[in-house]
């Protein structure tokens, strides 16, 4: 029997999991760690915790899989991982700092001025996006200017997932996917853009460029006996978590697209070829086949936002907040009575791109309680979703569809809520950790027990459930939309006005 090890970094927990050809879960492990806030603005990881929780999370699977299954190897080992970060190693492979994040803000100020430097059109003709706070690009920027020490002595610079596969292979590495969310990335030929590199007068500090499925390395002795697995296996390239989302999903042709509601939210459409936003308000990069792209809008603060109002109200440690909140919010009317949410607590990217914007509550009444706080974030954060997707529509792009993944939207409310205003069908897979999967599934294409991500499909299709948009609701959420839309060009001003 096959055994494909997959391992998803995330933001703030590693999962890893084995799988056999057919997709099916034999083991799964898991191991959280903190995002360090040492001022405000900023979000490090230490990548030693990372490795650490990997230890642990594969070590987990592992046994779960040899006691349902009986002991059998790994054949190949698969990376997933959050996407953006930084993190800068010396010439002997050592951490020269902790990790700087996707939700690092420090570099929010060079954002504008890498776009004034480089350009709109060449940001949106070569690396298919404009640069956000926390992206890769800005963050050496600010590095430039404000420790230029560190910049000095770093050899390499290593997007999140990477480290980890360092660490099993010793091999300096990237995959395609990956690195085009840096906004250093050339999407088109799928390599590092020397234009946009040299312009912003940066070290050279770049790794290969891999595909995803490719086998970079093979499993170390060393980690092979801190992990309890055998010398060797082979170790694909890997890809960001959200293409390994897709592929564990099935999703690498146009027409359906996926709807994420986790930390952040997500809305992600596979593409046949690279299609230029001229406005930069969405992203364009690379699939993890080498053949496909995807459009991505990315907002901050979706879950986010309902675990902010969670632990507010003294909740953080209660194991039914989540379905508390959910259970009030039910009981309020379409529109919490008159309340609108704007969830931009941490600023917001798609379509917006604006760090400075700012959340808040417009409409509240003393008449306002828990419960309407509660469905006023669920419906903001819908509403943020559809600004993102009429700007898919905009430029389009085929979304009939949307398989829905994420915490948030396994609450049947918070999910009927965004069927209603996206006015689009939901398909809920039962499949869990696809990130995880998908990664498994391309070492398995790597290592040719799939022939291609098209034979992969079959092997990962799971039964979902369908939540259907309502007609009556969609038409009044459409209303309430419309309001919600003219809200943060009315208050931009004052956003940007009140942190100066």
């Amino acid at each position: 029997m096959t055994r494909l090890l997959g391992i998803d970094l995330g933001t703030s927990s590693v999962k890893a999991v084995v799988i056999d050809e057919h997709t099916r879960l034999l083991g799964i492990g898991s191991r959280e760690y903190p995002i360090d806030v040492p001022q405000p603005g900023y979000a490090e990881q230490d990548s030693e915790a990372w490795w650490q929780a990997t230890i642990h999370a594969v070590r987990q699977a592992i046994e779960q899989a040899d006691s349902n299954e009986g002991s059998a190897e790994i054949d190949a080992i698969g990376l997933a991982g959050h996407m953006h970060g930084t993190l800068l190693l010396d010439a002997s492979g050592q951490a020269l700092a902790p990790a700087i994040i996707w939700a690092d803000q420090r570099g929010a100020a060079e954002v504008g001025e890498i776009i004034s430097i480089v350009g709109t059109d060449q940001l949106a003709r070569i690396a298919g996006t404009a640069p956000a706070a926390g992206f890769m690009a800005p963050t050496l920027r600010w590095l430039q200017k404000h420790n230029p020490a560190l910049l000095e002595q770093a050899r390499y610079c290593l997007l999140p997932k990477d480290y980890v596969r360092f660490r099993l292979t010793d091999e300096i590495a990237t995959d395609a996917s990956d690195a085009s969310a840096t906004a250093l990335f050339d999407v088109r030929q799928r390599q590092w853009s020397t234009a946009i590199i040299e312009t912003l007068d940066l070290p050279d500090l770049w790794p290969n460029v891999f595909e995803s499925a490719d086998i970079v390395g093979a499993l170390t002795k060393s980690a092979a006996e801190t992990l309890g697995l055998t010398i060797g296996i082979p170790v694909a390239a890997g890809s960001a978590d959200q293409p390994a989302q897709a592929v564990g999903n099935g999703l690498i042709n146009p027409g359906i697209g996926s709807v994420t509601l986790g930390t952040g939210g997500q809305i992600f459409a596979p593409l046949l070829r690279p299609q230029v936003d001229n406005q930069l308000r969405l992203h364009v990069f690379c699939h993890a086949p080498a053949d496909r792209w995807y459009l991505l809008g990315a907002m901050l603060s979706a879950g986010l936002s309902l675990r902010w109002l969670r632990d507010l109200h003294g909740l953080t440690n209660d194991p039914n907040a989540y379905q508390y909140l959910a259970d009030l919010a039910n009981g309020v009317p379409l529109g919490a009575e008159g309340l609108l949410f704007m969830p931009y607590l941490v600023g917001e990217r798609a379509p917006l791109m604006d760090p400075l914007a700012r959340g808040g509550f417009v409409g509240l009444t003393l008449g306002h309680g828990l419960g309407h706080l509660s469905r006023a974030i669920m419906e903001g954060v819908a509403f943020a979703l559809r600004q993102i997707l009429d700007v898919m529509i905009d430029l389009n792009t085929p979304v009939e569809q949307l398989l829905a993944s994420g915490g948030g939207l396994a609450s049947p409310i918070w999910r009927q809520i965004v069927a209603d205003v996206l006015a689009r069908p939901l398909r809920l897979s039962t499949g869990r950790e696809r990130a995880a999967v998908g990664a498994a599934v391309i070492a398995g294409i790597g290592i040719g027990i799939y022939a291609d991500y098209s034979d992969s499909q079959q092997a990962v299709a799971a039964p979902f459930e369908l939540t259907e948009p309502d007609p009556q609701r969609a038409a009044f959420y459409a209303e309430q939309y419309a309001r919600f839309v003219q809200l943060y060009p009315l208050l931009k001003s004052i956003f940007h006005d009140l942190q100066r």
